[in-house]
């Protein structure tokens, strides 16, 4: 009997016993706990296979909810928040308290957002407490952007997985600290830098940090798949290093007639760089499910969404 449903009593239920579910979002699906459990939150970590120094994000209910888990919030975080929430921007803030240290990583900052899914924010609105919810994969693995890529993960350790439909933006969110209550860009996501700067101006990028991320999506080799992976800005080119191999390619907006390609994925006939990202998770679970030799990627244009799909891509292939 498959673990997907779409009851949130039944939700509700789990999360009140102490259990992890898997949850949707706009971004990506999330191994969802109460984040005042330690049981559950070891749970989740121990699920994922995930170092305890890489800290994971809160989700709440909405913005008036904030300063129950942060302190000393910034202007800037605030105009972000009122920009950007509900939605995908993760805000790293003075911790509260009562926020376990568990939760982020031993550090006196936590990660927080409002996700922007009706399925997730009704869960949260019947819940007393918010959840700490990192994506639903094994570490390091590609980030599920649908139910069935929770269950294959997590058939078996999983007592559910609620049912969103497949995520509407596919990346995860964009993750902003502050220092001095100036923005510092922690993770690229599915959040645009231009579109940050609009409203704080010029934000400084720190997107990398293997000892110790002050949030998550800083380490180095991340969203891979288990088949080699290559990136590229001439995937034509590329093709002619392999022989007698079975290959995979993913490519922006125009396919690549090539007779060795075994399998190609356009993620967006159109151009549009946001229809790429919602595409990309489940095209690399596809091919990763096929049983290549390699798969080989193109570069994005970088900018925009593409800055943000290249960084996932990068942290995925091989050096």
């Amino acid at each position: 009997m498959s673990i997907i449903n779409n009851s949130i009593v039944k939700a509700v239920a789990l999360l009140n016993q102490e259990q992890i579910i898997g949850i949707p979002t706009e971004t990506v699906y999330g191994l969802a706990g109460n984040i005042y459990s330690s049981k559950a939150v070891e749970r989740i970590f121990d699920m994922k296979k995930r170092p305890f120094f890489n800290p994971l994000i809160v989700h709440i209910k909405s913005a008036t909810a904030l300063s129950e888990i942060a302190r000393e919030i910034p202007e800037k975080a605030a105009l972000l928040a009122k920009a950007f929430w509900p939605g995908p921007l993760t805000l790293v803030l003075k911790k509260q308290i009562a926020i376990l240290d568990l939760v982020t990583g031993g550090k006196d900052t936590v990660a927080v957002r409002v996700p922007n899914h009706p399925v997730t924010l009704a869960l949260l609105n019947q819940l007393a407490y918010p959840l700490a919810a990192p994506s639903a994969n094994p570490f390091g693995s590609i980030s599920p952007t649908t139910a069935t890529h929770v269950a294959d993960y997590f058939e078996k350790e999983l007592p559910m997985v609620l049912d969103g439909g497949a995520c509407q933006r596919g990346i995860e969110s964009t993750i902003i600290g502050f220092e001095n209550g100036e923005p510092i860009l922690y993770r690229l996501g599915s959040l645009a830098v231009e579109n940050i700067e609009a409203v704080v101006g010029p934000v400084k990028i720190i997107t990398h940090d293997d000892i110790a991320p002050a949030a998550p999506g800083m380490l180095s080799k991340h969203y891979a798949p288990l088949t080699k992976t290559f990136l590229t800005a001439d995937v034509a080119k590329k093709l002619t290093m392999f022989t007698n191999q079975k290959i995979g390619v993913l490519v922006f907006q125009k396919r690549i007639d090539e007779t060795n390609i075994a399998q190609q994925e356009v993620l967006s006939a159109t151009g549009n760089l946001a229809e790429a990202a919602s595409q990309l998770y489940a095209a690399l679970h596809r091919l990763d499910n096929s049983h290549l030799d390699c798969i080989i990627a193109e570069r994005f244009p970088d900018f925009g969404l593409g800055k943000t799909i290249n960084d996932r891509l990068k942290r995925a292939t091989q050096k």
